[in-house]
């Protein structure tokens, strides 16, 4: 129920807004409109992930709507190149930054440089700590996506419904789970996996769940830049070492659809088959494979985070600062960077399942039927 409401509540405030699947970049306005033509400095951590490569899409559109020339920038995840990067927009006269950090505590020196020159630096979707320089925060509540996830492993099992809440009559157990978080260099990586083991524990400690490997601590399950065969190994040493007794994997918590697909590609060559007994696993980002993986019943859901919103807010925050107001934010107390706790404005993700992709994503815009379904 909750994703189907907040799925319509997408539908009506998105109404109107680019695909967030097809979103290109914008044509040049030559300096017209609200930006006048100030430069925007966007800085996005890799292209390797179909999501970041909307989010700069977005950002490029809606920053050249507004009238400002934009300097977009992809590092493949390359901390050195990040930093290059966002020396050159700093050297090129950027009066604002953008960054999707590859690493949040890697950019101390060239962002205090930017602030030395009344840069402004807006965070975007992951904290940049240990600096003072970072001025705003937009991102999802990120702990409220680690209890999603949660939910949905939990909703799969039969255990509860995707609020959280306990079905009547629900199987005993117990189920064997694994757990996988992102990258420790991510701040966000410990939000998702904090707010997923709140829901979880109680469960772990009840015999519910069991985690046959024995691996619960974020630094045992973190997978080093989010990446999908770096998981995919790892669940392949778990199916070795903790399963070959014949006893099976119930569920995998994932904290993101790439991780989620090397998930699913070491237990199907391990055996698995898709069905009724598939392992429910979890996701986010609701990448165009993973929904179609949904589809055929290989991952039971994801978490939808529109990166159209998400560009959107950015956009405000830096529009607001350039123009010498406040920018809105709605979180100003959860976001210690270990300087200073960054005003933060927290938008609201959508789980999804299979039985509202359509409402969720096609409704809204997001994706066409035919992307889905073609």
């Amino acid at each position: 129920m909750i994703a189907l409401l907040a799925g319509s509540a997408i539908v009506a405030s998105l109404a109107g807004c680019a695909s967030g699947g097809n979103g290109g970049g914008g044509g040049d306005n030559g300096g017209s409109g609200e930006g006048g033509g100030d430069l925007i400095g966007v800085a996005m951590p890799t292209k390797s992930s179909e999501r970041w490569i909307d989010d700069g899409n977005n950002l490029k559109k809606q920053l050249e709507d507004a009238g400002y020339t934009v300097d977009l920038e992809y590092a493949e995840d390359d901390i050195p190149t990040q930093v290059s990067q966002i020396e050159n927009m700093v050297t090129q006269g950027a009066t604002a930054l953008i960054v999707a950090a590859i690493d949040g505590t890697t950019l101390t020196s060239v962002l205090e440089d930017a602030a030395s020159q009344d840069i402004a630096v807006i965070a975007y979707d992951r904290l940049l700590r240990d600096t003072d320089a970072v001025s705003y925060y937009a991102t999802f509540d990120n702990e409220l996506v680690g209890n999603m996830q949660a939910w949905t492993v939990l909703n799969g099992l039969g255990l509860t419904d995707l609020e959280g809440k306990p079905t009547d009559g629900a199987p005993a157990g117990p189920f064997n789970i694994e757990l996988f978080a992102g990258s420790l260099d991510d701040n966000n990586a410990f939000f998702f996996f904090n707010g997923a083991m709140d829901v979880l524990q109680p469960f772990i400690d009840k015999g519910t769940l069991v985690v046959k490997s024995g691996q619960t601590d974020i630094e045992q399950v973190a997978t080093l830049r989010w990446d999908g065969e770096t998981a995919q190994s790892r669940m392949e040493d778990i199916l070795t070492s903790s399963y070959s007794d014949g006893s099976q994997v119930d569920a995998v918590l994932s904290p993101y659809d790439g991780i989620s697909r090397g998930i699913i590609s070491a237990l199907t060559d391990a055996g698995y088959k898709v069905g009724a007994d598939f392992p429910i696993i979890s996701g986010q980002d609701a990448e165009l494979d993973s929904v179609k993986a949904i589809i055929a019943g290989e991952q039971y859901g994801t978490i939808f985070k529109d990166t159209r919103e998400l560009a959107t807010q950015a956009v405000k925050m830096t529009t607001a600062v350039l123009n010498g107001d406040k920018p809105e934010t709605n979180n100003t107390e959860d976001y210690d960077n270990g300087v200073k706790v960054v005003p933060s404005y927290l938008l609201q993700p959508v789980i999804v399942v299979k039985d509202n992709i359509n409402d969720a994503l096609v409704k809204s815009g997001y994706y066409t039927d035919a992307e889905i379904n073609g």
